[in-house]
């Protein structure tokens, strides 16, 4: 197994979501325990306070051509974990089920609203590159 260089992760929680075409999008079993919260005044966002590396076998790191990007959606729960992930924008069906499970390993500082942790759904960007 080789191990892929995550480049850069880009949060944008207010982006307007990444519109792709994937042929057989990627869906995390476990849907959002809590019901998301829109961005407002007195209002943070998560942030990734832990990530893990993306395992592939080295067929799949071949056909890797520079950077690519695996665009998610998921929400972030009020304990700092991804849940609903779903790919928007997939690189190969392979790569993004890893993406996906390296991304459920990860953990974030919840948002807050009002100083208080919340649910909030926000867009990730993953680069990958060999």
């Amino acid at each position: 197994m080789k191990r892929i260089f995550v480049a850069s992760i880009l949060l944008s929680s207010l982006a307007l979501p990444a519109v792709a075409i994937a042929s057989q999008p990627v869906k995390d079993d476990g849907a959002a325990s809590t019901p998301a919260v829109s961005a407002s005044a007195g209002f943070t966002a998560p942030q990734l306070l832990r990530s893990t590396d993306i395992q592939v076998s080295s067929d799949v790191a071949a056909a890797i051509h520079g950077a690519s990007t695996v665009v998610l959606e998921l929400n972030v729960d009020q304990k700092g974990k991804a849940a609903g992930i779903q790919v928007v924008k997939s690189i190969n069906p392979t790569l993004d089920a890893n993406v996906v499970n390296a991304v459920r390993e990860f953990r974030w500082n919840p948002a807050t609203l009002n100083s208080q942790p919340v649910a909030t759904n926000l867009t990730l960007n993953v680069v990958v590159q060999r």
